[in-house]
Order: structure tokens, then C-alpha cells, then sequence
């Protein structure tokens, strides 16, 4: 059994044929979906599915391109979002200075707010960061100082140094199809370093199609070539490394545990 902790059904390339696109992967051994949010009018799309899906969970949250068309966006916004049973986590957030689709600022300030929903609700923050680690780094560090707060960086693809100082702060580290890529030989090695219990895994579909997809646009079910290219790089059985990421995601997403009862 394997969870995509991070995968945004709603998406062009995935909401047309979205039935088929779960069908293919419960098919290839994926039993779980974090359908994933990047700006507030996803929603209630996001969470409509997994209301409907037993096995798809969302998150609420604002993507750093998205930053200034919600720079008013209060927390009370976020923690009254969620409180619906199949909300699960936040985001996902973070900073993204590659693109700079939104001040900078702004950015921060938002990214700001969802720890604080994070650190009230107990949900877990889903990171998204792109040449902004010392920013990053140093917005986790001080919010931390304020009081703990459950934390994924979702699709890795930073340096060893920023690696080991996430998981010293006790976050989670996911891995897309990105570590299958040729070129991805610095990932590879880090992913060979992280603690197993610190590890999971996604596909970020529909983009970021791993080998052998590459060219085409990504799908859940994309996410067992990861995990078994994953298993190979650091020597374990895929059935080992689908226990311990599923077992991962469920110590994380703790809610996800609960969201049937609550149906």
C-alpha cells in the first residue's frame, strides 16, 4: 500500500477524467490521496472530492505564486476551512523567489499566518520552497520558537545542508518523481540520507512525471515507479519502503486516521 501525500486532482490534466485517473491508481497499489490546495476558490472543490472519495483527504492553503491575491486572507479564513472532516493539513505554503509571482513580503507574511493555523490546529504545514532556504529556514526556525507545529517539505529538491536542518526542527521530507530524473543525482544521494521515519512520498501530478512517464502529464498512480525507484536507491524492498511511507503519512496526517468516522 502506497499514499500520494501530495497531488492536486482538481487540475487540468487530472479533473477531466478524474474517476479514471483514482481507478489507475488503486489499480497500481495506491490507496490513498492528499488532493491538495494552492489558492482559496480550490476549496471547496478539494474538499468536495474527498467528501465523495473515501480514500482522498485535502488540505486548505495558499501557494506563495498566489500570495498577493490573498495577502488579506486572515487565519481565522484558514482555521474555520479546517474544520471540515476531510481536511487534513495546510497548504500547501512557503516561498518561491524563482518565479517571484508575488512580493516577497507578502509571501512571507502569508506563510507566517498558516504556521500559526498549523501550530493552533495541530495540522501539519505542507512546504513548498524554491530558491528561498535561507528565508525559509529562517521564518520554521523563529515560528518554532514560538511553539512546536507539524511540518512536511513536499517535493525536495533543496540542499543537503537545508535538509539536515529541517529534519533537526522534526519535519517530514517528501520525495516527487524528480529523484528519478537523470540529472537529479544531488537528490539522489541526500534521499539516500533521510530517516526512514521521516520519509514519504508523492507525485505532485499532474506534473513532474517520473521515469519512464517522462513527457507525459503525471498521475497518482505515477507514484509506485518513485517509490520503487526510492527502494532501490536506498536498498530496501518496495514493500518495505510502502509500510514505513504509509506509516509516515498516517503519523503525520493523524487526522486521516479519524476522517471515515467522521464522515
Amino acid at each position: 500500500m502506497l499514499i500520494d501525500s501530495h497531488c492536486h486532482l482538481e487540475y487540468e490534466g487530472l479533473v477531466e477524467d478524474q474517476r479514471g485517473v483514482l481507478a489507475r491508481a488503486r489499480s497500481a497499489g495506491i490507496a490513498g490521496f492528499l488532493n491538495i490546495s494552492t489558492r482559496r476558490r480550490e476549496w471547496d472543490r478539494v474538499v468536495a472530492t474527498a467528501a465523495r472519495e473515501r480514500d482522498v483527504w485535502a488540505s486548505v492553503g495558499i501557494h506563495p505564486h498566489e500570495a498577493d491575491e490573498h495577502a488579506d486572507l486572515g487565519d481565522s479564513a484558514l482555521r474555520e476551512a479546517t474544520a471540515h472532516p476531510r481536511v487534513i493539513g495546510i497548504g500547501e505554503t512557503g516561498l518561491d523567489y524563482y518565479y517571484d509571482k508575488s512580493d516577497r513580503a507578502v509571501q512571507q507574511a502569508l506563510f507566517r499566518t498558516h504556521i500559526a493555523v498549523a501550530r493552533e490546529t495541530g495540522l501539519p504545514l505542507i512546504i513548498h520552497t524554491r530558491d528561498a532556504e535561507a528565508d525559509t529556514l529562517r521564518i520554521l526556525e523563529e515560528e518554532m520558537g514560538k511553539g512546536a507545529y507539524p511540518a512536511l517539505i513536499h517535493c525536495f529538491t533543496a540542499s543537503a545542508g537545508f535538509g539536515r536542518a529541517v529534519l533537526d526542527l522534526g519535519l517530514s521530507i517528501s520525495l516527487s518523481g524528480i529523484v528519478t530524473f537523470k540529472n537529479a543525482k544531488d537528490l539522489q544521494e541526500i534521499a539516500k540520507t533521510i530517516p526512514e521515519d521521516r520519509l514519504l512520498v508523492e507525485t505532485d501530478s499532474p506534473f513532474l512525471a517520473p521515469v519512464p512517464h517522462r513527457g507525459r502529464p503525471c498521475e497518482p498512480a505515477f507514484t509506485r515507479d518513485t517509490a520503487a525507484f526510492l527502494a532501490d536507491l536506498r536498498g530496501i524492498t518496495l514493500e518495505h519502503l510502502a509500510q514505513a511511507t504509509t506509516r509516515n503519512f498516517f503519523g503525520l496526517f493523524a487526522k486521516a486516521r479519524y476522517a471515515d468516522e467522521a464522515r
